[in-house]
């Protein structure tokens, strides 16, 4: 089996599903995310044995490190000593130390970055409970797309397929973008599953896999008197 994560989407679901671990610490977040791959190898029935590891694939982008402006303020800012461009170099250097682990870099799209509004802000600015003269510059958020990750998961997915180096491929992920990939694996005889870790996704998507795991708790799920009393006894606060 070869498991396959999406850096970005596995950070963004982090705190959704593992709501009592912290989810900026880079040491915690890449031994979960080596934990969860690892979790799939366990069979879903009794009957099934255990499944052998080829690689566990992460994908991401090195943050950038130039310097930009904030929009409002206009100060000098270098995104190489901001706290997101550390603690994303930092789940990198976790990731390798694990045993079986690739990491595959692609890029962040420096042309067309921005500063954008963080989503929460602009809500608020569309019901009138914020004014657009009060904005600070702790309302943006400087976005650059990712480039070379899809394309990456892509080539290794057709590379482990047409040589038959495993069986199995489950992709950690929750967009379609994967899915001229997945069909070229089923093609090959490739088991193909999908661990969208809860989040909703197309009812289309399932008809180019073969199956969808999420192997954490799922987040929905109504939560028991003993695990309500247990968050009121920490007070709400995070644990590693």
């Amino acid at each position: 089996m070869a498991i396959m994560i999406d850096g970005a989407f596995f950070i963004n679901r982090f705190k959704h599903v593992y709501p009592k671990k912290n989810a900026r610490d880079p040491s915690v977040v890449a031994k979960t995310a080596f934990q969860m791959a690892c979790a799939h190898l366990k069979p879903k029935n009794k009957n099934s044995k255990k499944s052998d590891l080829y690689r566990v694939f992460f994908y991401d982008c090195p943050p950038l490190t130039k310097r930009v402006h904030t929009p409002i303020e206009n100060k000098s800012v270098n995104l190489a000593t901001s706290d997101e461009a550390k603690f994303r170099t930092a789940i990198h250097q976790e990731m390798t130390t694990f045993r079986k682990v690739a990491l595959r870099l692609g890029h962040l799209n420096e042309k067309t970055a921005s500063w954008i509004i963080k989503k929460r802000v602009m809500t608020e600015l569309l019901k009138g409970k914020r004014e657009w003269n009060d904005l600070k510059d702790d309302d943006f958020v400087y976005y650059a797309k990712q480039t070379g990750v899809d394309m990456r998961i892509g080539v290794d997915i057709a590379l482990l397929a047409q040589k038959r180096l495993v069986d199995q491929v489950v992709l950690v992920a929750g967009d379609s973008d994967f899915v001229p990939a997945a069909k070229l694996a089923r093609r090959e005889g490739i088991d193909f599953i999908l661990d969208p870790m809860w989040n909703h996704i197309a009812p289309d998507l399932l008809t180019h896999i073969d199956g969808l795991r999420s192997v954490t708790a799922n987040p929905l799920a109504k939560k028991t008197t003993k695990e309500i009393e247990d968050e009121a006894k920490d007070g709400g606060a995070a644990k590693a």
